[in-house]
């Protein structure tokens, strides 16, 4: 019996999806439909900060970015080929974006002051470490996104951020991030900054609040045009380096 011929690579790029509907079923939650960002960084920019080849950008494609929401991919070579072209053709369709409204200087005060975010998040080295670091963040979310999550940041918690509830059978009840987790130990940072560490066989409840935040909502604390200036100045940072 003759063995099956190769089927020629032609065939499979007939055969295989389109890159905008591969795209637009697999990469418009997080990028946006026309790779405007969102969840994840906008990718209809001349140069991509991971991807600064047609290889690097199906590697990344199909393996993903360690540490970050983006997961790797079963796509084939052939798939891969057509949304990673996909992905290069939305940088020749970005339309001309409206400057942000908002004061960026007067963000940083807000975001050092009357908000306090830099009591939870990290910028350059300097804040908290219980809320998620934020240097470089214009790369990886929308000016959109970042509003949202400020008003209500609930709608959409990072994966790798789980609140925890521990409670002891002395009685002693500690709120934070988790910060590490195995089979027997966990350690949780609370708002404070304080790391506590405890085996679980000294827990009488372990509770994880999956899918909620620490973080307060500004839908109200903060006036509209304060809003402005904070998304100003955290579409700010890292958007140099990011283009």
């Amino acid at each position: 019996m003759l063995a099956a011929a190769a089927v020629p690579l032609f065939l499979l790029m007939m055969q295989a999806p389109s890159g905008d509907s591969i795209y637009a079923g697999q990469c418009a939650i997080c990028h946006g439909q026309r790779g405007e960002g969102g969840r994840g960084p906008s990718l209809n920019r001349t140069k991509l900060r991971h991807a600064s080849d047609d290889t690097a950008l199906r590697r990344i494609i199909r393996h993903g970015l360690p540490g970050t929401g983006m997961p790797a991919t079963w796509l084939n070579e052939v798939e891969l080929v057509e949304v990673a072209g996909f992905v290069r053709s939305l940088s020749n369709a970005r339309k001309p974006q409206a400057e942000l409204p908002g004061n960026a200087e007067r963000g940083r005060a807000i975001f050092a002051g009357k908000g306090a975010c830099v009591q939870c998040h990290v910028v350059n080295g300097a804040g908290g470490a219980f809320g998620p670091a934020l240097t470089g963040i214009a790369a990886q979310r929308s000016a959109g996104h970042l509003r949202q999550s400020i008003v209500d940041p609930g709608a959409d918690v990072p994966p790798s951020f789980v609140l925890l509830r521990a409670e002891t059978a002395g009685g002693r009840t500690v709120t934070g991030a988790r910060v590490n987790e195995d089979t027997f130990s966990v350690q949780i940072r609370d708002a404070a900054g304080t790391l506590h560490s405890f085996w679980k066989t000294e827990l009488k409840m372990l509770k994880k609040e999956l899918g909620k935040s620490a973080m307060p909502s500004y839908a109200t604390s903060l006036t509209g045009p304060e809003l402005d200036d904070l998304v100003r100045y955290l579409a700010g940072l890292g958007e140099t380096e990011a283009q």
